[in-house]
């Protein structure tokens, strides 16, 4: 592994470099390898994303919302018997 100097980085490009790290809990050397890997395609592919678009909503229902919830989902964890056995008897021939 080599060792290199980057000049000419600017307050604006410091600063943003150390909020990612913070952000990410990691180093500002670590962010540095990642965008310079990123930005000269040498990334690995990540095999799964994670989301986290949807994170501010977590937590916010209340009991009431969530029973609400359950009562109108619960028709999805029923089985309609008929077809299960016409398909199941489908399957079997």
């Amino acid at each position: 592994m080599g060792t290199m100097t980057l000049r000419g980085i600017d307050e604006r490009i410091a600063g943003a470099l150390k909020e990612r790290a913070r952000k990410e809990d990691t180093s500002v050397n670590t962010v540095m390898l990642g965008i310079l890997k990123k930005s000269l395609g040498l990334e690995k592919k990540k095999r799964s994303v994670l989301y986290d678009d949807l994170d501010h909503l977590a937590g916010t229902w209340s009991v009431r919302d969530a029973a609400e919830f359950e009562r109108v989902t619960a028709v999805f964890e029923a089985v309609d018997k008929d077809m299960w056995k016409s398909e199941f008897a489908e399957d079997s021939d």
